[in-house]
């Protein structure tokens, strides 16, 4: 029967086996061990490889296929969800609130997972990442609250989406929508959402064969980036002149 590919911290952060060694069931799963360093997920991440795990587990690596991602330019905005974008009184903004944004999504289960999957070591794993101007967060405010939002890394032009959560209705899509325009008209050439959600699906994402993911990758993820660990303001309503999507 296969297994995963064992890790120890010792092994050295670039040392992964290839993806068409993942399991079929669950789907993707690659190796189990290893550590959070910023080299390793680095790393992993232009493998086309992320850590998911609770903390009654090791370290998980996946590579599942398909891969779901979303290509900016195919970005589905529903006409309810342009007006909010447009008159709902929100504001979206860029690395204000990582460690609030990151918070928040641990208090969020992913589908057909019970209970939280960021874990302590995870959290302070990526704040590393956003202290190195690797890992971003999206934040979405209401009357200056803060009520949506996203975080992930931008490689490249790559930008792999770890989660997202939502305290009022679409606010994580006004978020992601809003992110997902700046990121098209700075020539981003995908984004990764790593496993199918419905939610994700209505925003224009599509699987694609993991194969093609990797060739993907290797196109873009060593191209310069727009993105740093810089705080900006995101435009609500250049993006959105047209009356259908």
């Amino acid at each position: 029967m296969q297994r995963p590919y064992l890790l120890s911290i010792d092994t050295p952060w670039h040392q992964f086996p290839p993806l068409d060694k993942a399991l079929k069931y669950p789907d993707g799963l690659l190796a189990i061990g290893g550590d959070l360093h910023v080299q390793r997920l680095v790393h992993a991440y232009k493998q086309g490889i992320f850590p998911w795990y609770s903390d009654e587990q090791p370290i998980l690596w996946w590579s599942p296929d398909p891969r779901m991602v979303l290509f900016p330019e195919r970005l589905k905005v529903s006409r309810s969800l342009r007006k909010n974008i447009r008159n709902g009184g929100f504001s979206v903004t860029l690395n204000h609130a990582f460690l609030d944004v990151i918070a928040a999504c641990a208090l969020v289960a992913r589908e057909e997972q019970e209970g939280t999957w960021i874990t302590e070591e995870m959290m302070e794993a990526y704040y590393a990442l956003h202290q190195q101007g690797i890992a971003h967060s999206v934040e979405c405010w209401f009357e200056g609250r803060l009520v949506g939002g996203l975080y992930g890394l931008g490689l490249g032009r790559v930008f792999f989406g770890e989660s997202m959560f939502s305290l009022m209705s679409n606010a994580s899509k006004v978020a992601f929508s809003v992110f997902t325009r700046q990121l098209q008209a700075w020539n981003y050439a995908l984004i990764d959402c790593q496993v199918h959600t419905t939610h994700l699906e209505s925003l224009g994402a599509e699987t694609i064969p993991r194969t093609l993911f990797r060739q993907l990758l290797d196109s873009h993820c060593e191209q310069d980036s727009c993105l740093s660990s810089a705080k900006k303001q995101l435009a609500m309503t250049s993006f959105f002149n047209h009356s259908s999507e």
